[in-house]
């Protein structure tokens, strides 16, 4: 039992990895065959041992998640994400459980493309267009309405108003020949490359600067409608419609009777797609009568309408020419491959992750090697194999490092890790960047003005070494360096000073403890009253905390018997931060065995406050309204479909106050 829980735990961890590499980062290090592969692990591992339950699992989260760049602001109908499969046998055993929910096997498919790009949900009324907002978490999106009106191909006022109000969702892409003028024109100013369309597009929306998003070639293609109004009877004239109105829906649907139709619409694509003028990675299958659609309804995922066939990433063969060693903020040490370029899926691929000194080892690579590379449009694609009949020199086979690329620290290895590590945490320079990264991050003390970029400035001029630095600034000495204005500077400031009121909670997990997530954080907090007490507990008692396994609780006693850090934790109180759970004296199992759904934005507390409320009161979150909700938290913007949802099975809907009074 102590391996299966081992296992969900470490899968939760490597996913939020990804998802954090794909959706803040716009990297993506892992092919989407694989991610998949783990995520369905996840899935059965849960589902078997519901006793591991909890909702901050990535299981549970649709797309990605909100930018501290933006405001965010909540979906009036929430944004799912598509299920996936990779083989016949598995569309076979989606329309069969199809079949046998509707008792029916008389209804038609639309097939249609998947686009590879950001997506996006716009809201029109009156046949204006009212707002724009990112996926985000499902339920709330990132604002980036300025940003979205200077996509040309996005309508501001509707040419035909059809439908009074409105969402409608699409993907924000590059074409593949835009893309490469993009480069050219970027070559020709001594400007970095973009390594991708779809990673350029979703950073694109994303930028501060309106101004610098039109210039970007962005295009958005739309592909369903949502909303209170529609009484159209099919999915495909509902594309038709919104043709109609002036949003760009590209021709390529096709209606299908039964699953063979199906496979021929996969085939032909999966045969033609190269000759696309935009990058696909699969088909997605819809149920075309709405009616149907709305009986199979949706999981807390995923429709149980639609899902989205993905085609397997291209893999091709190039020579080795070294590996790299590059240093995380843990201190973990990863191989990176360096290779003779060569284009797959469009774009020019020169370096390979391999993930791990034991997937390096198992390899056992040597220069010139002649290797096999997977890329389904990630930034750094995969070796998967060699080609033994062309391989280097026996002498040549690249060994790992027994010291630090970084600093010249002898690497460490636990039995039970895949990694080596650098033990030299305060000394080592991509180490200590990383934790001042990981510290000021939104889901931590979420500082406004010191991104990554101004964070290495600040290393390399000698301003930060350690997170207690950020409350010892120079202002004056940092205003005199280029491009730190004095607006920059008053913002960075105002930023530091209200990460002061930051819960502790939010401390603790950005000093950044090994294994202590946002998640295990929150389940230490319901323990213990101060840092203090955190810093006195000992292995028995720590492991006794829910979630809180003999690793982490170890790395937590490990952390604070290191005199540094408990000279760092004595700063940082100077400073004037929160290591006392406040909430503490406020709290009472009075939510216990409750589950809630939120929705909406709330006048006094933000969607974080009311979920923290909820949870250190015993309570449950739930991301969709069932016959388990005991109470549908309720805030402006309530999402209809809740409220609905919620009214259907006699769900109680609460204010904020109410919750409150809940509580009391």
């Amino acid at each position: 039992m102590n391996e299966i829980k081992s296992r969900i735990f470490e899968l939760r961890k490597i996913i939020n990895n990804h998802n954090h590499n794909y959706y803040d980062l716009d990297k993506n290090l892992i092919s989407d065959f694989e991610y998949d592969k783990l995520l369905n692990e996840l899935v059965k591992l849960e589902s078997k041992h519901p006793e591991f339950y909890d909702e901050n699992s990535p299981s549970n989260r649709v797309g990605g998640g909100l930018s501290d760049k933006f405001n965010s602001e909540s979906h009036v109908f929430q944004m799912y994400s598509l299920d996936n499969t990779y083989s016949s046998e598995e569309l076979e055993s989606w329309y069969t459980r199809v079949v046998k929910i509707l008792n029916t096997d008389n209804f038609e498919f639309c097939c249609e493309l998947k686009y590879d790009g950001a997506s996006v949900n716009l809201m029109y009324e009156d046949g204006k267009l009212l707002r724009a907002l990112t996926r985000g978490d499902g339920t709330q999106g990132d604002n980036i309405t300025n940003n979205i009106k200077t996509i040309r191909s996005v309508p501001i006022k509707l040419n035909n108003n059809i439908i009074n109000k409105f969402e409608i969702r699409g993907e924000i892409i590059i074409r593949n020949d835009s893309f490469k003028k993009l480069n050219r024109k970027r070559e020709k100013l001594g400007e970095p490359l973009f390594k991708n369309p779809r990673n350029t597009a979703s950073g694109s929306i994303k930028l501060l600067d309106s101004d610098e998003v039109a210039r970007r070639p962005l295009e958005c293609f739309l592909y369903s409608i949502v909303s209170d109004e529609v009484k159209i009877k099919n999915h495909s004239e509902l594309l038709s419609v919104a043709r109609k109105m002036g949003f760009d829906v590209p021709k390529y649907e096709r209606v299908v009777d039964g699953l063979n139709g199906v496979r021929d619409y996969i085939d032909f694509w999966d045969k033609n797609r190269s000759s696309l003028p935009f990058e696909i990675d699969g088909i997605v299958i819809k149920i075309n009568n709405i009616d149907f659609q709305k009986k199979l309804g949706f999981t807390s995922k995923f429709p149980r309408w639609a899902i989205a066939y993905k085609y397997k990433a291209e893999n091709l063969a190039t020579k080795l020419n070294s590996i790299s060693f590059n240093v995380g903020r843990t201190g973990a040490i990863t191989p990176v491959a360096n290779l003779k370029p060569v284009l797959i899926s469009g774009s020019t691929v020169k370096r390979a992750s391999l993930h791990s000194f034991d997937q390096m080892m198992k390899l056992r690579l040597r220069v010139n090697d002649r290797v096999y590379v997977e890329k389904g449009g990630e930034i750094i694609p995969k070796i998967t194999g060699i080609d033994y009949n062309n391989r280097g020199f026996e002498n040549d086979e690249i060994k790992f490092p027994t010291n630090c690329p970084e600093c010249g620290t002898k690497l460490e290895k636990l039995d039970s890790e895949a990694n080596f590590y650098c033990a030299n945490t305060k000394g080592c320079r991509p180490q200590v960047i990383g934790r001042i990264q990981h510290f000021v991050s939104r889901k931590a003390m979420n500082i406004e003005g010191l991104g990554d970029e101004t964070i290495k400035l600040l290393y390399n001029k000698g301003y930060l070494r350690n997170i207690s630095d950020i409350y010892n600034l120079d202002y004056n000495s940092i205003s005199l360096i280029e491009g730190h204005a004095d607006k920059s500077v008053d913002n960075l400031k105002m930023g530091i000073e209200d990460s002061k009121s930051k819960p502790f909670q939010k401390v603790l997990y950005g000093l950044g403890i090994r294994y202590v997530g946002e998640s295990a954080s929150k389940k230490i907090l319901k323990k213990i009253k101060s840092i203090d007490e955190l810093m006195l507990m000992d292995l028995e008692s720590l492991s006794e905390i829910d979630e809180i396994g003999e690793k982490t609780a170890y790395s937590i006693t490990e952390f604070f018997k290191d005199e540094e850090n408990r000279n760092l934790i004595d700063k940082l109180k100077l400073a004037g931060l929160v290591f006392i759970n406040n909430n503490k004296d406020n709290t009472s199992s009075s939510l216990s065995n409750l589950t809630f759904v939120i929705s909406g934005v709330f006048d006094i507390h933000s969607r974080d406050e009311i979920k923290d409320l909820i949870e250190i009161n015993g309570g449950k979150i739930s991301s969709s309204v069932s016959s388990n909700t005991n109470y549908l938290v309720a805030g402006n913007n309530l999402g209809p479909a809740k409220y609905a949802k919620a009214n259907d099975l006699g769900v109680p809907i609460i204010n904020e106050m109410s919750l409150i009074d809940l509580i009391s």
